[in-house]
């Protein structure tokens, strides 16, 4: 895990190399620093920033266009500055036009982040896994697809280009999009709530050769499918947006109860970490080693 001395890791390069591995990239989502942090002690390899999370931790809203682009960075600032794995961040439609995604992929690279994607949906956006999505005209996603590539100051920066189209215009405009989406200088290509298996081999075999980033978005439109067969599939990136954020709020809300019934937490004692344990994860070790360190008479 980083430490507050630790050197900024080349997090752009770190996940260049993954991608050029065997395995697909697994990583689940984080809606803060502590989940990230939870994240990388569980030994996957990157980190990524669920959008989703981030509005549902940060406004205790929906994802539906709420958070402004700052507030995005904010917390991929944050959430690669607590870790040392790559981390892969949600930018959403780029927050504007082509200019202003110039603007947005300057900030997520100088936050510490090693990848964003950006979709090509209407602003307000919502999520990809709900109901009445549009999409920009497909030229227009292009040019801001071009626009991020020459924004970025690393070449290791990967930019990712999502379609959201599937829902809004069928599965044969959504692959067109794709194609539309490489052919502009998009790093990864990423087809957004594939419908049925078929749909999922499909995308893979018309892109083959090509990055392919999957959503395993838990409880959405996209069917269950295993690793193994994303991986044989060539799925290079694969994400699990809120595993983290639905369970921890299933914990909270039992532990809730429990106080409620019983007046203190005593029932559940047994089904929490112990401070100790907890102290010594968030670092506590760390600062009191710096407070010898830096001590003053």
């Amino acid at each position: 895990m980083a430490d507050l001395l630790g050197a900024t890791p080349n997090a752009p390069r770190k996940l260049r190399d993954l991608l050029a591995g065997h395995n697909p990239v697994v990583a689940p989502g984080a809606y803060d620093a502590l989940s990230a942090r939870l994240i990388e002690a569980a030994g996957f390899p990157a980190v990524y920033m669920t959008g989703f999370g981030t509005s549902a931790s940060y406004l205790g809203r929906p994802d539906v266009g709420l958070m402004t682009m700052a507030e995005m960075v904010d917390q991929a600032r944050r959430i690669a500055l607590a870790v040392d794995v790559p981390v892969i961040a949600d930018a959403d439609t780029g927050y504007g036009n082509p200019i202003n995604v110039i603007r947005t992929v300057r900030a997520y690279e100088n936050a510490g982040v090693a990848a964003i994607h950006i979709e090509d949906q209407v602003m307000p956006k919502k999520c990809g896994h709900m109901e009445g999505k549009q999409v920009i005209p497909a030229e227009e996603m292009v040019e801001k697809v071009r626009a991020a590539i020459a924004a970025r100051t690393s070449p290791d920066f990967t930019i990712i280009a999502r379609t959201d189209a599937r829902a809004v215009e069928g599965f044969g405009a959504a692959l067109d999009r794709c194609r539309r989406y490489r052919d502009a200088g998009a790093d990864v290509i990423f087809f957004e709530a594939p419908q049925t298996e078929e749909e999922i081999a499909g995308v893979a075999a018309e892109f083959k050769g090509t990055p392919l980033m999957f959503n395993w978005a838990e409880g959405g439109k996209t069917p269950p499918v295993s690793l193994a067969r994303l991986a044989e599939l060539g799925y290079v990136i694969v994400i699990f947006p809120v595993s983290a954020l639905l369970v921890a709020s299933r914990a909270v809300q039992q532990a809730l109860q429990a106080i409620r019934q019983g007046g203190t937490p005593q029932a559940i004692m047994d089904r929490m970490l112990p401070f100790p344990d907890f102290l010594d994860f968030i670092g506590l070790p760390e600062i009191r080693d710096l407070e010898q360190r830096f001590r003053t008479s």
